[in-house]
């Protein structure tokens, strides 16, 4: 089932190197019978054995270097990490833990509650008192 001959004479007949020759799995005995340089060239007129695709460079590794030069693609933040997520954890616990205590103490309704969550998670308030200045100006809080 040696079909080095044959691919051969396709890589020749077809000006490609041996690895790139491809042939039908479904008709590999038709190929083991073709000997002659002439039956070879007709089965690649049939379609039987034909030649792969040229493979290319990737320029995907490139095009990352290009986007961190330009300051678009992953790695592309600069300054210490204290400008970014320790102080917003920081700050979202603080917010998140006043909206449960005012929630707790029935100031504020369940529905209020969710929606100030949403809005805390969005970044909306600063601090604090941000947010109380909020639920007095918007009346959320529950009449006594």
């Amino acid at each position: 089932m040696s079909l080095t001959g044959q691919k051969r004479v396709a890589a020749s007949l077809l000006k490609v190197g041996q690895s790139r020759i491809w042939i039908d799995p479904e008709q590999v005995e038709k190929v083991e019978s073709a000997i002659t340089k002439a039956e070879i060239r007709r089965l690649i007129h049939e379609g039987v054995v034909a030649a792969r695709p040229k493979g290319g460079v990737s320029r995907g590794r490139h095009r990352l270097k290009i986007a961190k030069k330009t300051g678009r693609g992953p790695g592309s933040k600069k300054g210490s990490r204290h400008i970014g997520k320790i102080p917003w954890v920081g700050k979202i616990r603080i917010l998140r833990s006043r909206l449960k205590e005012l929630r707790n103490k029935r100031i504020i309704t369940k529905q209020v509650y969710r929606k100030l969550v949403q809005m805390a998670k969005g970044g909306a308030f600063r601090n604090t008192a941000h947010l109380n200045e909020y639920l007095e100006a918007h009346n959320l809080t529950r009449r006594r």
